[in-house]
């Protein structure tokens, strides 16, 4: 009767509110939670049966319920949802002892939250996931190496992250790993004269080098629109600007957003629409039939009007391109004597002859046709060429006009050109080449394009990209090494016994004395075998300009180290994403001459070298979380207590990166911290708006959204039956995987709803997908990278997370849909709830739909549900995926199940609402659970952006995140602000010790 009457006292405490510390929840918990546990849990979540992974036994005091809330929290869940203990229990304790419990937990909950609250929890120090690693190498060197492609997959902690220090350990085998990964960034290094840096591909081999080099030079004339059609389209629009609607803009800015060269479009608007005083272009020529041609084309007044001046612009374009190739003169190859028409000094000779005559106009040959112009136009009157005695104006006039109009602004693309130019149009994919046969060699011919279209900055970046050509491949010496192999085997001009000492296979061949004594044996042999002087001149001109290049870029080969390996403390303090230490600095110069004096190593080795030590130093592999600088002072009163303390703002820096980008910080982030303005809480909220629309933050929806809803390796997902599905290709795979992706990106980017990641009429699709969802959207284009937005997706039952094909393939067993699979995702990973494994002697369903014999799929689970051990789990899931009967095994939708039956999609969800399909279960969570996933989300993401676990400190994080949502529209910056300004995010737990300095795990 005394203990009926204290359990009856405790309860009406509790119901109150009013039991509070640490003794009267002991005290509760002795004598009205220990006894219902014990006669109603332990016979099943023992230590011996641990039913649903629950073991209740070892928890005999509030200390040990505090320590493993986290499965008290899922009794509480239990209790409160009344399937615990199951129907068929033998003991089942009364409503009274029911609601006292879950009162208990409840106020232990709240107690130990307010206690802690501001705890920032321990993170481990942690190792860079896989996928941190591949992102923070693209970032560090600014290419998609993705070095880390053969780590194992990393252990997710209990949140389903897989970024904290709980899961993320480092064994030996793991560290070779992450030694041959470093090892892999080292190979993409490129010593250049200012410093180094990464290409997308290794360049260890000659070839890899050039291929490195030459790409970027070829990319960069592939940004430079030249073709006149545009430029012209450019003068009319700027001409028509004010009935165009650009009132005002000035015609750099019209260039500048048309993507054309500001320089050449001022250069022609001065030529063909406001030639001045100083105009040479004459009355007559081609510079006159093109400002005629300008001022016939029609205003802008109607659409009609625009596209005949489009065309009429490409009519323009089309006569500069037909009269300037009649105008670009022959050159004949120049030949020596038993020299080979091939040799390097010829061609290189003929070579030169192109460019110069690039904007030359070349002979007294005078054009001769209409090149297009119709035969009555004043245009093509004003091209009629005067007899020989007017002739001189005209001739200016083309003068002018190839100045102005090039044969060509760049070569990017050159055959053997000693040859027969007809029979070597085949010849493609040459780059930059300068038209040897059997030799490689470079020729730079892009002079129109850098003197009439280049400002200053892309000069100067050309310039760069051509020096370090020669830099980085050593194309001049093995240009020399080829000529002098060439010349003593198909040329064979170089097998007298003089020359025996001048190979190619040498490597002091490009000494200053060998070039000098080759030169004078060379030039004596051409000489004797009646070289003509002009011959003679190129060969010298050759033998000179070939030492010149060597001796530069010995020295600059020279002078640049000292600059390499300041470009190598710089990568360290990019890598290790703080400033370095004096020490730090000068163990990195040791090291590196340790390499050089010791080792033996060459100047490239050794900085390869320097960035694998880099890689592997604990300061770029690990995030370690330093506290700022003022802890190191701090004493405690006690001999060991936890101490919370503030990040330094360079930790701040990579906290906020990593949770935003899965990267380390950019610039921006690291001034702001070494100004010590990054801890402000207005300054970490503008910056995480500033990086929620970065690019960058691809990284956060891949890794946050990957993992939070299961999808992360979908795109490797084989559970599909091709021959039963020949839909289901790579491609439609793929699309499927990304579709998630691209949904969640635009919603952070445009700050929408999280609700709208449920109830959203719109989704993202590309072709592939739109056709598998019947969507009425353009197909046209690329099926990778043509996506759109889908706003009738709602009509067509898609729309937000729930009917995206991926979950619903996921969630499938390869020839038939599964219920239990897609319910179990639903309120797990939406809503939030624990469900245990099944036992592991559930028996299966047939694995083929059209097998299951009479019964429907429906009626089988409804069977296994009459199971009371199953009924529990399968009463809260089994209806939340039942909805969803009407999309198959690869989300598609459909009216009859794969054995022909009807579908049913109706349910009875767990609050004994009925609802039918996607508006059913959407309408349910609406009315009965939508609470529960604005709570999961924000548990979800505050475990993400810490790093951690989530402990009871974190309640008031979470209640200030869902209070700041509700207040805010829900939009997605609401949580991201509660938890970057929290003390959880700014602050770090560490021990102190009296008898020693502060330590940090």
């Amino acid at each position: 009767m005394l203990a009926i009457r204290r359990f009856t006292f405790c309860l009406f405490l509790l119901a109150c509110g009013m039991v509070a510390g640490a003794e009267s929840l002991q005290s509760t918990f002795k004598e009205a939670v220990l006894p219902v546990v014990q006669a109603n849990c332990l016979e099943c979540h023992n230590q011996e049966t641990t039913e649903g992974d629950l073991d209740l036994s070892a928890d005999t005091d509030l200390a040990s319920v505090v320590k493993n809330y986290r499965r008290w929290s899922i009794v509480l869940e239990r209790l409160e949802a009344g399937d615990m203990p199951p129907e068929d229990a033998d003991h089942q304790p009364t409503t009274a002892e029911r609601a006292a419990v879950i009162a208990w937990i409840q106020q232990v909950r709240t107690v130990e939250a307010e206690r802690t609250q501001g705890d920032p929890g321990i993170v481990l120090p942690h190792r860079l996931s896989s996928n941190e690693y591949n992102y923070t190498i693209r970032d560090l060197t600014g290419v998609d190496i993705q070095p880390a492609a053969s780590f194992p997959v990393d252990p997710a902690n209990e949140a389903g992250f897989d970024n904290s220090g709980e899961s993320l350990s480092m064994s030996p085998a793991l560290l070779k790993k992450y030694l041959a990964a470093a090892t892999i960034v080292s190979e993409h290094l490129a010593l250049t004269p200012g410093g180094f840096e990464f290409a997308p591909h290794p360049v260890i081999t000659p070839t890899d080098r050039d291929k490195f080099c030459v790409n970027r030079i070829i990319d960069f004339y592939r940004k430079q629109r030249t073709d006149y059609a545009d430029f012209f389209e450019l003068l009319w629009r700027y001409q028509n600007r004010e009935t165009l609607g650009m009132a005002g803009r000035r015609l750099e800015q019209l260039a500048d957003q048309s993507g054309l060269s500001q320089r050449y479009s001022r250069t022609l608007y001065q030529l063909l629409c406001e030639p001045d005083e100083s105009d040479n272009g004459g009355e007559i020529g081609p510079i006159a039939a093109l400002r005629q041609l300008m001022s016939e084309l029609p205003d802008a007044s109607t659409p009609e009007n625009v596209a005949a001046a489009v065309k009429g612009c490409q009519a323009m374009a089309s006569f500069v391109s037909t009269l300037r190739s009649s105008l670009v003169p022959e050159i004949a190859n120049l030949t020596s004597p038993g020299v080979h028409n091939g040799s390097q000094p010829l061609v290189l000779w003929k070579n030169r002859q192109f460019a110069a005559n690039r904007r030359r106009y070349v002979g007294d040959t005078l054009p001769d046709g209409s090149f297009g112009l119709p035969d009555d136009s004043k245009a093509a009157e004003l091209m009629q060429v005067p007899g020989e005695a007017d002739a001189a104006p005209y001739k200016q006039a083309l003068g002018v006009f190839c100045d102005v109009f090039p044969d060509t602004f760049f070569v990017s693309e050159r055959a053997r050109v000693y040859l027969d130019p007809k029979k070597e149009q085949k010849l493609k994919g040459r780059f930059l080449s300068a038209g040897f046969h059997s030799q490689m060699g470079y020729f730079r011919d892009d002079a129109p394009l850098y003197d009439l279209m280049l400002d200053d900055a892309q000069q100067k970046e050309l310039d760069r990209l051509w020096l370090e050509l020669d830099f980085v491949t050593s194309a001049p010496m093995r240009q020399y090494a080829g000529f002098i192999w060439f010349d003593r085997t198909d040329s064979q001009f170089m097998r007298d016994r003089v020359f025996d000492r001048y190979r190619a296979e040498d490597k002091d061949s490009t000494s200053a004395e060998k070039v000098a004594g080759l030169a004078d044996a060379y030039c004596e042999k051409a000489e004797r075998l009646g070289g003509s002087e002009q011959a003679l001149e190129v060969i010298r001109f050759y033998f000179d300009d070939m030492n010149a290049t060597f001796r530069r870029l010995e020295k600059l080969s020279i002078d640049s180290q000292p600059r390499q390996l300041d470009a190598l403390i710089e990568f360290a303090q990019h890598a290790y994403r703080r400033p370095l230490s004096s020490d730090e600095i000068a163990s990195i110069r040791s090291f590196y001459d340790s390499l050089r004096n010791e080792e033996r190593l060459s100047h490239e080795q050794a900085i390869r070298d320097g960035v694998v030590a880099v890689l592997m130093s604990p300061h770029f592999c690990y995030r370690m979380d330093l506290p700022n600088d003022a802890v190191a002072g701090l004493e405690a009163a006690d001999a060991e207590v936890p101490a919370i303390v503030p990040l330094s703002d360079y930790s701040l820096a990579s906290r906020l990166s990593y949770f935003l980008w899965s990267s380390q910080p950019d610039r921006e982030l690291l001034e702001l911290a070494s100004k010590g303005r990054l801890h402000q809480p207005e300054v970490l909220i503008e910056q995480s708006r500033r990086m929620l629309k970065d690019d960058r933050v691809e990284g956060f929806v891949v890794e946050f959204t990957g993992n939070w809803l299961d999808f992360r390796r979908f795109s490797e997902h084989n559970g599909v039956d091709r021959q039963r599905f020949p839909v289901f290709t790579d491609e439609l795979r793929q699309a499927m995987a990304e579709e998630p992706l691209r949904f969640c990106r635009d919603l952070i980017e445009r700050d929408g709803s999280v609700l709208d990641f449920l109830y959203a009429k719109h989704t993202f699709v590309n072709p592939v997908l739109a056709e598998h969802y019947g969507a009425d959207v353009d197909s046209s284009g690329d099926a990778n990278e043509s996506w759109s937005r889908w706003d009738q997706a709602g009509q067509h039952q898609r729309g937000g997370l729930l009917p995206m094909a991926v979950f619903l393939t996921h969630n499938s067993s390869g020839l038939r849909t599964s219920p239990v699979q897609r319910g179990n995702w639903l309120v797990q990973r939406i809503l939030g709830e624990k469900v245990p494994a099944p036992p592991a002697t559930v028996p299966d369903l047939p694995s083929d739909e059209s097998k299951l014999g009479d019964l429907t799929l429906r009626e089988a689970l409804a069977r296994h549900r009459q199971d009371v051990a199953c009924a529990g789990c399968h009463n809260r899931i089994d209806s939340m995926g039942l909805v969803f009967e009407g999309y198959g095994p690869i989300g598609e939708l459909r009216d009859l199940d794969l054995g022909g039956r009807a579908i049913d999609d109706s349910a009875v969800f767990p609050n004994q609402d009925k609802g039918n399909g996607l508006a059913g279960v959407l309408q349910y969570i609406r009315d009965a659970r939508q609470e529960d996933f604005v709570d999961n989300l924000c548990r979800k993401l505050l475990a993400f952006g810490l790093g951690r676990t989530l402990q009871l400190s974190d309640e008031s994080i979470i209640t200030d995140m869902k209070h700041r949502l509700a207040g805010n529209d829900y939009r997605f910056s609401s949580m991201i602000d509660a938890i970057v300004t929290s003390p959880a995010f700014l602050n770090k737990r560490i021990r102190i010790s009296l008898d020693e300095t502060v330590t940090i795990p």
